[in-house]
């Protein structure tokens, strides 16, 4: 699972970003809670004031779409838990708002991303990409927060 943390000053800078990874193999009830336990500490750690999660829509392999709604759900409980306002972009808002193009491609959006965090190499991996991306999109419609 990425996640990316960027803050608007009079620019817009990355504060931290990266992966969640759980231990594959291990049943999902234990990937779930270790999901749900590294959440908990990245948002005690970085403290945004309000997070961006892309909405999902796909139902090309169920099974995947289980396992992702259920990953999502604990992000979602992690941070109202907290009290961290939650704000959803699906992923044509995200493409939408990064390239004005909603059939843009990965790589595209990654370019869009390092442009605008003014970064050397694009952001890897993909899911660390797709999480600044979200980020910047909720920056794009008017939020001045870090998230």
């Amino acid at each position: 699972i990425g996640f990316g943390l960027v803050e608007k000053g009079r620019t817009i800078s990355l504060v931290d970003a990266g992966v969640i990874k759980t231990t594959i193999g291990d049943q999902t009830a234990k990937r779930l809670v270790e999901l749900y336990e590294s959440m908990k500490e990245l948002v005690s750690e970085l403290k945004p004031d309000v997070a961006a999660v892309e909405k999902l829509f796909f139902a090309q392999n169920i099974t995947t779409a289980m396992d992702v709604s259920q990953a999502r759900g604990v992000i979602l409980l992690a941070l109202a838990e907290q009290k961290i306002p939650i704000y959803e972009y699906t992923p044509l808002q995200i493409k939408m708002a990064m390239t004005g193009y909603g059939r843009a491609t990965k790589a595209q959006i990654q370019e869009m991303v390092r442009v605008q965090l003014r970064l050397k190499n694009k952001p890897k991996p993909d899911d660390c990409a797709d999480a600044l991306a979200c980020a910047l999109t909720h920056l794009a419609n008017g939020v001045n927060a870090r998230n």
